[in-house]
């Protein structure tokens, strides 16, 4: 089994055309890691997350990370494309995130289990939501990171909450309960949890030149239109 770095991984980044899912080992619903294959996803296990792929009866299409919490790593060789990566400065999620492109990220198992493993899931969000599209999902919500303003549909009286990874100043927002405008929302001094929708679409714009990332966190049942919004968006 080849040992790759990013910096001798020439071949690297791993491209995808449309929806790749990459899976860890938090909470995955299973159901709906079948339902994202069926429907032409593209499945990446950050290391032990190529056991839960395989325990759903699927294949990924490449295990990246570095191999100590995949059980048998010797067992995939010349089933799928392993990328092995030994530096330990970032987790398994992150090392997945910079060795792929796709343009739009459903992550699944990054949440749920280890409080510490959520964090980190949401510091490495953090680092590359202004490059690419990426949505947590966990047991009841998804959260899609932005960086700049963002509209979407739901039903009226749905929640929607804003919840700040970085420091962002909000311009404006429409179709919400409780408006955004003029509001400074940041860790530690003020979130956005538990708004609602007023109509079917709402729009959340932060103030001109703030690039500061924030979480839409929606219903669970919202990630099949999220998934086509953002596509769209990118399109």
């Amino acid at each position: 089994m080849q040992e790759l770095s990013q910096k001798d991984a020439t071949d690297l980044p791993l491209t995808f055309p449309g929806v790749l899912v990459i899976v860890g080992g938090g909470a995955v619903d299973l159901d709906l890691l079948a339902q994202l294959a069926a429907g032409g996803a593209a499945l990446v296990g950050a290391d032990g997350g190529g056991d839960v792929i395989a325990g759903a009866g699927l294949k990924p299409n490449a295990i990246i990370g570095d191999f100590d919490s995949l059980s048998d790593p010797l067992g995939w060789l010349g089933r799928t494309r392993l990328v092995r990566i030994s530096e330990q400065e970032t987790t398994d999620f992150e090392k997945a995130l910079y060795s792929t492109r796709a343009p739009v990220t459903v992550a699944l198992g990054m949440t749920g289990k280890r409080f510490d493993h959520t964090l980190a899931a949401l510091d490495a969000v953090t680092r590359y939501a202004r490059q690419r599209s990426i949505i947590l999902v966990d047991e009841s919500d998804i959260a899609l990171a932005v960086s700049g303003s963002f509209s979407f549909g739901v039903k009226a009286g749905e929640r929607v909450s804003v919840h700040p990874l970085q420091p962002v100043l909000f311009r404006s927002s429409d179709g919400l309960k409780y408006p955004l405008e003029g509001l400074r929302l940041a860790p530690g001094e003020r979130t956005g949890t538990s708004n609602s929708a007023t109509k079917r679409t709402f729009v959340i714009e932060p103030a001109k030149g703030e690039d500061g990332v924030w979480l839409l966190i929606l219903e669970k049942g919202n990630l099949a239109g999220l998934i086509e919004a953002v596509m769209n968006r990118r399109g």
